[in-house]
């Protein structure tokens, strides 16, 4: 997963759109700049430099009247602030663009460092945490940049000269922009809100706190018990919620009934986090055993009592929800957390990601491609088939296997990073161009999963977080740090090969994602062991389309449940709990128990994106489509070419970077016509 908290927006430039309303409200009130003021300014800015600048002098001095409040100054102080700092001439425009494109490269990219910085004793598996280090991971350096720069008048500067423009208009404006143009816009993406500092720093806290939350919940599964209290994990495995559970499932197909029992042993644990009568006392603890098909708790072989977790999960997902909401009166466009998420952070609104979603789910291929894996493994399907990995090249080979081939070759993170430059050679890149990106990455031992954080300055690095054991990388973490090197690589690709600094990045999160599912791929490509199944495209389509109907589910879920949060504000944790529960099962009642035979299953709630990361898991299948839409372009072309082509593209809103990249926009429908082909085939 890609980990960065982009709703402090001016950290990691995933702005806010704004468009013109002339009633606009600042926190609830009119706006202190009248219309008649308004007037005035354009009026005499027309007069100075002509009608061909007066779409920009009037989206300017709106949108900075609408942030201007009474303390920056009387309306004449606005009138002639406008005067004085718009800037007319072509040629002195682009120096203003250049000193404040330079200049926040500089803002932005300390203030990540410094955050990611102090994020290391959270974030990194260097010694015990001290209670400390959560309160210095909750420290937002930049989180009074809007208002100092409100303040010195540099935010008004800025919008001003660069105005922000709409969706609907980057949509039909767009294809005829230059990339000037589109760094022009993406620097009126800045500043079009004005959110306190303290309201930052709010939502600052909740995210750390519910990521340290999530980092820290692991389960010790070799102290799982059955009925016999016979235990079926290794003695030291613990496994983080619900990462590795998921990783420690699919790890167990075609192992029989041991693998099977396995599987059901975490579907049960994972029922009860879910449900939140796990025992507190076995999170993050290795001094009980536990029997999740009873919920009974034993100490050196006599049971105990142990009181359930209070729904903590859902508390911190509350937490964020009210924090995040904070905001809402500074946003008036998009004065929900939901529109932010979704028109303003992904650029694709919630409508289109749901039908994308609905449409697949309710497919005809669905029920065919299940019937095909049931046929697979021998069996009835079981609510946790909805991780079937049984596609993928790796599914029929030996764990044990690949895990020594991984342990031997990255017993810690030096000799992974060291190996990058190879692995980036193995495909396609050149040496130089190998070396040179693999010199902007460097690895770090996670305390969780692990994630990818990208640099926001040339010069500084990308940091992969991978967690390695003491006997070194597994393959389950190899497959992770495979996916989050396809973070950094692409991170690096859109900073330190993109025209503007304005333009670095992707469209959205999803389009991270697809890069790195790309590279996921290509794990085993990577450790030397070929595959020549020559059924591999089609299987390769099969296995895209069941990971993206698993996760369309769960983000099902995840909007049902932030929309409930917004019709019922006041809810507590006990009430949300209830919802997030009675909402997935409705969700898979609806897509998934018609197909796999079992209703009233809770499973699409397990997902720790709900909890650490709100409305963030909508980029994952957008990105699975997107990465199926690119992995069939780049058949038979030069991939690492094309990585660097298409990447390079920077922040274009969604739908035209595809165009740039594919030819085509994102859309079910190549995935659907590749699975009937992949259904006959197979068959």
């Amino acid at each position: 997963m890609k980990k960065i908290l982009w709703v402090l927006l001016p950290l990691t430039l995933f702005f806010y759109q704004c468009t013109q309303k002339d009633n606009f409200k600042q926190s609830g009130k009119l706006q202190f700049i009248n219309q008649k003021t308004m007037d005035s300014v354009i009026f005499k800015l027309t007069q100075k430099y002509g009608s061909p600048e007066a779409v920009r002098m009037e989206k300017g001095v709106k949108q900075i009247a609408a942030l201007w409040g009474q303390k920056d100054g009387s309306e004449e102080a606005f009138e002639s602030f406008c005067l004085q700092y718009f800037v007319g001439d072509p040629g002195k425009r682009d120096q203003l663009f250049d000193r404040l494109s330079n200049n926040f490269e500089s803002i932005f990219g300390h203030f990540n460092m410094i955050s990611l910085d102090l994020k290391r004793g959270m974030h990194l598996d260097i010694g015990e945490m001290l209670d400390i280090d959560p309160v210095f991971a909750a420290y937002e350096p930049g989180s009074h940049f809007a208002d100092d720069f409100f303040d010195n008048k540099l935010a008004f500067i800025t919008a001003l000269n660069f105005p922000a423009y709409s969706l609907s208009e980057k949509e039909s404006l767009g294809p005829e922009w230059t990339r000037k143009d589109w760094a022009y816009v993406r620097m009126g993406d800045v500043f079009t809100s004005r959110i306190p500092a303290n309201v930052n720093i709010k939502v600052a806290e909740a995210l750390t706190a519910s990521d340290n939350y999530i980092s820290n919940y692991n389960i010790y599964v070799g102290n799982l018990v059955d009925d016999q209290m016979n235990s079926h994990f290794p003695k030291e495995m613990k496994l983080i919620s619900h990462w590795n559970l998921r990783d420690e499932l699919k790890a167990n197909y075609y192992k029989g009934e041991a693998g099977f029992l396995k599987q059901s042993m975490i579907y049960q644990v994972m029922q009860r986090i879910i449900n939140q009568d796990i025992p507190e006392p076995v999170i993050n603890n290795p001094a009980y055993q536990w029997n999740p098909s009873n919920n009974k708790l034993y100490k050196e072989g006599k049971e105990v009592s142990g009181p359930p977790e209070p729904d903590t999960r859902y508390q911190f997902l509350l937490n964020n929800f009210n924090a995040l909401r904070e905001v809402d009166p500074y946003t008036p466009i998009y004065p929900t957390y939901i529109l932010r998420a979704f028109d303003a952070g992904m650029e694709i609104p919630e409508e289109q990601v749901r039908k994308l979603f609905t449409d697949l789910c309710s497919s005809t291929q669905v029920k065919e491609v299940a019937n095909l894996i049931s046929q697979r493994l021998g069996r009835p399907l079981q609510p946790f088939d909805i991780w079937y990995d049984g596609f993928k090249a790796r599914s029929n080979m030996n764990m044990e296997v690949l895990d020594k081939i991984t342990r031997d070759k990255y017993p810690d993170t030096r000799a992974f990073e060291a190996d990058i430059p190879n692995m980036l050679i193995k495909l396609g890149f050149k040496p130089e161009k190998a070396r040179e990106i693999a010199s902007h990455i460097t690895v770090d031992p996670a305390r969780g999963s692990g994630h990818a954080w990208g640099a926001q300055m040339k010069g500084d690095k990308a940091h992969l977080r991978t967690r390695i054991g003491k006997e070194g990388m597994d393959y389950k973490g190899y497959n992770i740090a495979i996916h989050e090197l396809g973070h950094n690589v692409e991170q690096t690709i859109s900073l330190y090969f993109v025209d503007y600094y304005m333009m670095q990045g992707v469209p959205n999160t999803a389009f991270t994602e697809a890069f790195a599912f790309t590279f996921q791929k290509r794990d085993l490509e990577l450790l030397g062991i070929k595959d020549n199944d020559p059924n591999k495209e089609a299987m390769s389509a099969l296995d895209n389309f069941w990971a993206s109907y698993e996760i369309m589910g769960v983000s099902l879920v995840d909007m049902a449940v932030w929309k409930w949060l917004y019709e019922n504000p006041t809810a507590t944790k006990e009430q949300l709990k209830e919802t997030v529960v009675k909402t997935a099962i409705e969700v898979w009642n609806q897509y998934y128990a018609p197909v796999f035979g079992i209703k009233d299953s809770p499973i699409l709630a397990i997902y720790s994106h709900m909890i650490d990361n709100p409305l963030y898991l909508s980029n994952y299948p957008v990105g699975h489509l997107i990465d199926f839409q690119l992995d069939r372009f780049l058949k038979g072309k030069n991939f690492a070419d094309e990585a660097i082509r298409i990447y390079s593209a920077g922040r274009l809103i969604p739908q035209l970077w595809m165009k740039h990249a594919v030819g085509s926009e994102i859309s079910i429908i190549p995935l659907l016509d590749a699975t009937d082909q992949a259904l006959k085939t197979i068959r």
